[in-house]
């Protein structure tokens, strides 16, 4: 694992309240990167490989459709969960992170990935 993704990781527990779980993903192969959970029970990689389909779908519906558009995230609101996707710029990679949704800012997280996601791209 690269200390950027080292970095990573331990810049997002330390700093993104209700943190549950983040994984980076690349979107072509399906390989996870870097993935980390505080819950034994919460599989980031699993739940990363499901959220790919999520992204190939929506890269297809945007072609299909002719959109001059990109996907900048994807949020998935549960009872008590708040799932974000957000797929760098080239479209290469995606974060997929997990938050409570009674303890996140969303303002918060949402800066944090952005600061990230871009270098993902650089560094991997």
């Amino acid at each position: 694992m690269s200390d950027f993704l080292r970095q990573f990781g331990q810049d997002l527990k330390a700093n993104v309240s209700g943190y549950i779980a983040v994984a980076v993903t690349e979107v072509k192969s399906g390989i996870s990167y870097y993935s980390d959970s505080v819950l034994p029970s919460f599989d980031p990689e699993l739940a990363s490989a499901y959220n790919l389909e999520v992204v190939k779908a929506k890269l297809k519906a945007i072609d299909a459709l002719k959109l001059n558009q990109s996907i900048d995230s994807i949020m998935i609101t549960l009872t008590g969960q708040i799932h974000i996707i957000d797929i760098s710029d080239d479209k290469r990679y995606f974060i997929y992170m997990a938050v409570d949704s009674t303890k996140s800012n969303l303002g918060m997280v949402k800066a944090l990935l952005n600061k990230y996601k871009n270098d993902i791209t650089g560094k991997l």
